[in-house]
């Protein structure tokens, strides 16, 4: 369960970062190890006290002081275009784009825009924000993106006549479409993305002793922090694959594929299918406005 660490001293200097969830757990382990080796770092996160605090962290964790806070609420289509249009004044190229922010087994609610909260924020939000920025990450080919799923999408299916599981909704069932629908987004993004040199590659961390499951039973979180706490990865290691994809030069041109500790590995049968990856992609855009 520990498996997996990218040991090469890679340095990304004069290379720009964003992070979305960097202020906590394995975004901000990232975050620590990317500015160390000399990125530029924008930590994206919806509280701005949080993430404010976080940069300080990173700052005297990492030795860095080239690490910056935007305010980001993936679950507001609005904010997504408002943080685009702010970087976009700061930066002129985006190199590396970890999609990285999520939530878990929540109870029923909604986005800003009435979107079922976990498809809208750990999706349909990373769906849009990466499609506002490719033409920067076009201007700083070769560039990447890389968007953190998970071991669950293996459960997930794409609920065609309910995608915002109005009639059937259980916490487990949405985070398993939300991460689903990641890696299918992935596979579709980079045939999109073909001969512009912007990879586009989806891993799973891991089990990693984060707050993201804050959400399940009590009785699960007794276990996970007592029982199973010694088992678990470290946000540290559970950000080793999303930091290979985003640094490693022998990745330069690896695209489309789904990543676990530090290797590449088949996803699910069903985020191989090409007719899903399409009818998300078109239903996707016509939600979010694009």
């Amino acid at each position: 369960m520990r498996r997996g660490k990218y040991t090469k001293p890679t340095l990304i200097k004069n290379k720009v970062v964003v992070i979305t969830g960097a202020n906590s757990g394995i975004g901000k382990a990232t975050a620590i190890d990317l500015a160390r080796r000399g990125g530029k770092i924008y930590i994206a996160c919806r509280a701005r006290y949080r993430g404010k605090n976080a940069v300080v962290d990173i700052r005297r964790e990492s030795g860095s002081n080239k690490v910056y806070f935007l305010q980001l609420d993936l679950a507001s289509l609005k904010s997504i275009r408002d943080f685009s249009k702010k970087f976009h004044k700061l930066e002129r190229k985006l190199d590396i784009l970890i999609n990285n922010a999520g939530i878990m087994a929540c109870v029923k609610s909604s986005t800003d825009d009435g979107f079922e909260m976990q498809i809208g924020v750990n999706y349909l939000g990373h769906f849009l924000l990466t499609n506002l920025l490719l033409d920067l990450l076009k201007a700083a080919a070769p560039s990447r993106i890389v968007n953190v799923s998970a071991k669950a999408h293996e459960g997930g299916e794409i609920y065609r006549d309910d995608f915002m599981l109005d009639r059937s909704y259980t916490p487990i069932k949405a985070y398993a479409q939300s991460k689903l629908a990641i890696v299918l987004f992935t596979k579709k993004l980079a045939n999109v993305l073909a001969g512009t040199k912007v990879t586009a590659n989806s891993c799973h961390p891991g089990s990693v002793a984060t707050k993201i499951s804050r959400n399940m039973f009590r009785i699960f979180q007794y276990f996970k922090h007592r029982v199973f706490k010694s088992f678990l990865k470290t946000p540290a290691e559970g950000a080793q694959t999303q930091i290979r994809l985003a640094v490693d030069p022998d990745l330069k041109t690896t695209t489309g594929k789904y990543f676990y500790d530090c290797e590449e590995h088949e996803p699910a049968r069903l985020a191989r299918d090409d007719n899903t990856a399409e009818w998300l992609w078109n239903k996707s855009a016509q939600l979010v406005g694009l």
